[in-house]
């Protein structure tokens, strides 16, 4: 299958991000191989959580105790949008009585529990080959004078730094595929707007989760050890370095010190579940074939992540599903990109296809984690808000995102589509699902407040 140049990941290249190998030697750190460390920090760490005072609105809102059920947020990203207006429930019905689309209709037995909206966007959104790389921050690439792409934190690693504070792993992001190596694959960006590296295979995610580490401890101690040799020679050398620069180089550094500090904050995190051996879901969960692609790779990564979350192992996920593997395993034989544009005929017959299969996984999904118990009694679903959509609608359209919600876990009253002013912000939603799950912030992106809609009967 022919792949397409483009990519709704359209990241400058001069970015020029680097990733330290999992298996390096461990031998004294030269300098150009500090600052490959340092680089490679601000595209895999979030920072710690710092609490807003300013945020008492929501009874819900109280920070996640340990001893609660744990809140957890899933971000799932459709890339290259929808098929048209065939998605989207009739504007002029909006409310609970709608007739769900043809295309959603798997979701037919979850109506009561999902919400549609209608009329959300980014407003600062101006480039529509990078709909994925903004979906979850809502920023202005060209924010930035002089500079062609800039990229703020991303919605899911807020939720991370109070979220993740209890688990393994403070949030889990992975994709599906990326189109032909294009862009990082990767919804999520941390706070320097850097993308988060992301695992891209149902294999992966599985060993992360749950292979156990067969190096003995004291090896895995003297690595970490190691880190924070490296971090703190690090360290040394840039304040030395500091007393000759130039105001734009200190701006540079002052950049790499918040590298640094992330980077000490995930060995602190590594150090602390050293000793703690991985959990095992009450039924088992096998290791995934290596070959699996498209749709049920999809399948298979929920199935992860609802047993990640019965484990605690983790509260957040963010997921880019696949584009052009996706569409290849359902019989098609265009690119993700090639049906965004499409005109009717095959590929619009295609684009229907992808989305009722979506609709399908998803539904499955929503009836797995319904029927998971917590302690308490409840459901896993009444503490999960799963958000589905893009920044993206179709072909390389900015407006009308569309945007699936579905949980309790932020007590949004469901069942309803809810078809806004034009160019309400996406953020707002980004915003409301924060506050109602406990995130204590006073903004996100360019909201301007939540939607009160979903907090109402």
């Amino acid at each position: 299958m022919t792949k397409s140049h483009h990519d709704d990941h359209d990241v400058d290249p001069s970015l020029n991000l680097s990733f330290v190998p999992a298996h390096r030697p461990r031998t004294r750190v030269p300098a150009s191989r500090r600052s490959f460390l340092l680089r490679s920090a601000a595209a895999t760490i979030a920072l710690p959580f710092m609490e807003s005072v300013g945020f008492r609105r929501f009874a819900s809102a109280a920070p996640v105790k340990t001893a609660d059920t744990p809140k957890r947020m899933i971000f799932l990203g459709t890339g290259f949008g929808v098929t048209g207006d065939e998605w989207y429930p009739d504007a002029r019905t909006p409310g609970y009585d709608y007739v769900l689309p043809e295309l959603l209709s798997p979701l037919t037995k979850h109506k009561d529990d999902i919400t549609l909206f209608q009329n959300l966007e980014h407003a600062n959104s101006k480039d529509g080959h990078s709909g994925s790389t903004f979906w979850l921050t809502g920023a202005d690439r060209y924010a930035v004078p002089g500079q062609s792409f800039h990229n703020t934190v991303s919605v899911d690693q807020v939720a991370a730094e109070q979220f993740g504070r209890d688990t393994r792993y403070a949030s889990m992001v992975v994709f599906g595929d990326n189109d032909n190596g294009h862009g990082p694959g990767s919804i999520s960006w941390n706070r320097q707007g850097k993308p988060i590296a992301g695992l891209p295979t149902p294999v992966a995610l599985y060993h992360k989760m749950f292979s156990s580490d067969s190096m003995p401890l004291a090896e895995r101690q003297a690595l970490l050890a190691d880190d924070r040799s490296a971090l703190d020679t690090v360290i040394s050398d840039a304040r030395a370095m500091k007393k000759t620069l130039t105001k734009t180089d200190i701006d540079k550094l002052d950049e790499y010190f918040q590298s640094i500090r992330e980077l000490e904050i995930r060995i602190a995190k590594d150090e602390q579940w050293l000793n703690v051996p991985k959990r095992k879901p009450t039924d088992p969960i096998k290791e995934p074939s290596p070959t699996l692609e498209g749709a049920p790779a999809v399948e298979m990564m929920y199935d992860l992540m609802l047993a990640a979350m019965q484990v605690d192992a983790c509260r957040v996920f963010s997921y880019r599903l696949p584009g052009d593997s996706f569409l290849e395993s359902i019989g098609s034989s265009f690119t993700a990109h090639n049906i965004s544009h499409h005109a009717g005929g095959e590929r619009t017959a295609d684009a229907r296809n992808r989305d009722k299969e979506h609709a399908t996984l998803l539904s499955k999904f929503i009836d797995k984690m319904k029927a998971t118990k917590e302690a308490d009694g409840s459901s896993l679903y009444d503490n999960v808000t799963l958000a589905f959509g893009s920044n993206l609608r179709l072909v390389h359209s900015l407006n009308n995102c569309p945007t699936l919600i579905t949980g309790g876990g932020a007590g949004f009253q469901h069942g309803r589509h809810l078809v806004m002013e034009k160019k309400t912000p996406l953020c707002n939603l980004w915003l409301s699902m924060l506050r109602g799950s406990g995130v204590n912030v006073d903004s996100f992106g360019d909201a301007t407040g939540v939607i009160d809609e979903l907090f109402t009967a």
